[in-house]
């Protein structure tokens, strides 16, 4: 048998297959052809080895970090390159929170997280600890996020501040609001020492918002507000020096307004604010978003139209409460001397050493007086004055060093009685009786906890009982009556009660 094979040939195959088909394909398979095809279908030893080390982290953990740092990097680039833009993320999260608010359930508001509010504004609602909105926090946020003008009225010390300012603060960021755009918020309050609270409450609230804010208050330089007040979105005041700006400010501009909020509107135009409020009003667009807000109404309802309110909604969240103080409040009085009043303050700071105390007196010549008188008596507690004929630096000194004091006694006219909230105050003092109702209620909203009036002179002793039995005030819950001792002092059963219930 013959074998012919020709290993030179490169057609050995062809000539040698029908003779001896294994032997002379083992030969051919030498052939660069195919051993590429072989190398692919049995790959080698030496590259097997190199796949598993980049697989492998135990055997080669260097490169198998180097191949995983480079996939890792890879996959970066790529969600950065496919990445939206923040201004087109925060107008996206805009719009979304804008479809929510025709769905707002105020019934179903339990927390502030409820509402369609801004990242932003629930982060420094957090960061303060407001996590469950008040009922008039909770009424007014609702409408005021839809577009719409509100009237609210609420006892004092429900949270008024709180349910304006987040209207303003979710208004502007719907906006994308910018220091370049100018005023869009404009605050007004009645004293300069709530415009001052409402400007600290704004401040922390808002801060995690680019939104730039200013106080615009009396008993300031003047020319450095104006230089200033152009590039400010939202601008907290009071009446007399926003109408200074408007007259005599010639980069002022409120064409840009968006949101109006005014801040114990009744107390507004009972100081005789009205003339200043109209010629106010006149100066701002029409096309706003207004909020009234006070702790009394008055009956008439004409100056609240005349600040053009647009069918507004009306927020009464304590419309069928019998009385207009808070339920916690217990009130008492004392009848006695008109030289006998002096001696029983006294006595009655004597006894409550560790107790934050607020007197309110009739005039500020009466405060500066019985200051020096009892700083010279020395009774056991540091006392402080405020007062209307005191400068504003002065003034907010006295406000700050009050709420900072665990124990303290600050004698004041009614310009602490509106809207000023003092923390932890345990008992209000009438030395004088309060001329109306209104005043009795904003006076012992400064404590919701006790109150203690009082209101009589030898001479006018019936007269005044029977004055604050006319207006409601001795009759609005349950007001009890203590008897003085002979030499001036409370009876020890009265220590005996103020000291059990504080």
């Amino acid at each position: 048998m013959r074998q012919c094979v020709f290993l030179s040939c490169p057609h050995a195959v062809s000539f040698s297959c029908v003779r001896n088909r294994g032997f002379i394909l083992h030969l051919s398979n030498m052939t660069g052809e195919s051993q590429g095809k072989r190398a692919s279908v049995f790959p080698s030893k030496k590259k097997t080895e190199k796949k598993s080390d980049t697989q492998d982290p135990v055997k080669n953990f260097e490169k198998w970090k180097k191949k995983y740092t480079k996939t890792k990097v890879r996959v970066k680039h790529e969600k950065k390159r496919n990445k939206k833009p923040d201004w087109q993320i925060e107008r996206d999260n805009i719009k979304r929170l804008v479809d929510k608010y025709s769905e707002i359930n105020v019934k179903d508001a339990v927390k502030f997280s409820d509402f369609p509010l801004s990242k932003k504004t629930l982060k420094g609602l957090l960061e303060m600890q407001y996590r469950q909105p008040t009922e008039i926090q909770r009424q007014t946020v609702g409408f005021a996020l839809q577009g719409k003008d509100v009237l609210g009225a609420a006892k004092t010390g429900s949270g008024k501040t709180l349910a304006f300012l987040i209207p303003v603060l979710e208004c502007l960021y719907r906006q994308q609001w910018m220091a370049e755009d100018g005023l869009g918020a404009l605050i007004i309050s009645p004293t300069r020492e709530l415009a001052y609270q409402t400007f600290e409450v704004l401040r922390k609230v808002g801060k995690n918002h680019e939104f730039s804010a200013g106080l615009i208050i009396g008993g300031k330089d003047l020319q450095h507000e104006s230089e200033r007040i152009h590039r400010t979105n939202i601008i907290i005041c009071t009446p007399g020096r926003l109408l200074q700006h408007m007259d005599e400010t010639s980069t002022f501009h409120a064409s840009n307004l968006q949101i109006l909020v005014l801040d114990e509107a009744d107390r507004i135009l009972d100081m005789g604010f009205a003339d200043t409020m109209n010629a106010i009003v006149e100066n701002l667009p029409k096309t706003r978003q207004t909020l009234l807000f006070s702790a009394t109404q008055t009956k008439s309802v004409k100056d609240l139209a005349r600040l053009s309110l647009k069918d507004p909604e009306y927020v009464w969240v304590h419309e069928k409460a019998k009385f207009s103080t808070p339920a916690t409040l217990e009130q008492n009085y004392v009848v006695c001397e008109l030289q006998q009043k002096v001696n029983m303050l006294f006595s009655f700071m004597k006894s409550h050493l560790q107790k934050k105390v607020i007197v309110f007196f009739a005039c500020c010549k009466e405060v500066q007086y019985l200051f020096r008188v009892f700083c010279r008596l020395r009774p056991g507690l540091p006392i402080l004055a405020l007062h209307g004929k005191q400068q504003q630096m002065k003034r907010m000194e006295v406000y700050n060093d009050f709420i900072r004091k665990k124990a303290a006694v600050l004698f004041a006219t009614d310009i602490a009685a509106r809207g000023l909230d003092f923390p932890a105050v345990n008992w209000v003092l009438q030395f004088d009786c309060p001329e109306d109702a209104n005043t009795y209620i904003h006076r012992v909203g400064r404590t919701a906890r006790q109150i203690f009036a009082m209101a009589a002179r030898a001479v006018a002793r019936g007269a005044q009982v029977r004055n604050a039995r006319r207006h409601g005030i001795a009759e609005s819950r349950n007001l009890e009556r203590l008897r003085p001792l002979a030499d001036g002092g409370l009876s020890p059963e009265c220590f005996l009660r103020s000291a059990f219930r504080d």
